[in-house]
């Protein structure tokens, strides 16, 4: 048995990315970030669907369409493959803890 609050830093320097399981069209993915953000130029454009939820903390994220969303503890958004967004914003003071679902 495993626990996806287990060994939290105290501060990140560095965004964390953990594959929790992996299977031929399904990834579980646990997100550490602390005031990280995606880089200014570039999107995420991926061949996957992806589910995310926030845990604990805060993030936002934008869409090339020009959306943005804020999500906050225990929300989630189900982004489709291939819709162009990025992480503009994470919370600098607490660890945001994401649980991300990719599937096809």
């Amino acid at each position: 048995m495993n626990n996806l609050f287990a060994d939290l830093p105290q501060t990140l320097e560095t965004e964390q990315f953990v594959d929790l399981l992996k299977r031929d069209n399904l990834r579980i993915e646990r997100i550490l970030s602390q005031g990280h953000r995606s880089p200014e130029r570039g999107w995420y454009d991926q061949d996957e669907h992806e589910w995310v939820l926030v845990l604990e903390g805060e993030g936002r994220l934008a869409f090339e369409d020009g959306r943005e969303v804020s999500l906050t503890k225990g929300d989630h958004i189900n982004i489709p493959a291939h819709c162009r967004h990025k992480v503009i914003w994470t919370d600098p003071d607490q660890i945001t803890v994401w649980l991300a679902v990719f599937y096809r």
